[in-house]
């Protein structure tokens, strides 16, 4: 068996009139992430890690900001289509670890429907997927609430076929 790690990260700016997506999910807040797509940077986050386990590159390389084809585009669609490349390469996900980094909005109880939407995605057990939030105790962007940022860890596994004889 073959197993890789790959780390992503991703921040987004906080601005009013904007929508909040994080895992997939709409979360109510005053303010919600500036992106070319839906901002999702949980998912954002993701998608980088798993490219760059699989050796795939990064998001901005498959997804960039200067197409059309993806602006203000649902990020589960964006988590779909790299899990599909990563599949393709032969790698299927063992587990993911996140961290979100947010002042605002308290984070914990949207945890379990951020997991569920995630494993939706990806068509894996809710068990290979741990999200966490934390503040920065009101230190830099993040506890000024002018962003937040995401750090993913995933573990992939290829899988060798059986030959049968």
């Amino acid at each position: 068996m073959n197993y890789r790690v790959g780390l992503g990260f991703d921040v987004h700016q906080l601005a009013e009139g904007e929508t909040l997506w994080l895992g997939g999910i709409q979360i109510p807040h005053d303010k919600g992430l500036v992106a070319h797509s839906d901002g999702d940077v949980l998912l954002h986050a993701i998608c980088d890690a798993l490219l760059g386990a699989a050796k795939l590159r990064d998001i901005g390389f498959h997804f960039p900001d200067t197409s059309s084809d993806f602006k203000n585009i649902d990020s589960k669609l964006l988590l779909a289509e790299t899990y599909r490349l990563v599949k393709e390469k032969g790698y299927f996900l063992v587990n993911l670890d996140a961290t979100i980094s947010a002042q605002r909005p308290k984070l914990k109880d949207f945890i379990p429907k951020m997991e569920e939407t995630i494993a939706h995605v990806l068509n894996v057990d809710i068990e290979a997927i741990n999200i966490k939030a934390t503040t920065t105790e009101k230190l830099g962007f993040e506890g000024r609430e002018e962003g937040i940022s995401v750090q993913a860890v995933v573990l992939i596994e290829k899988s060798i076929p059986y030959i049968l004889r």
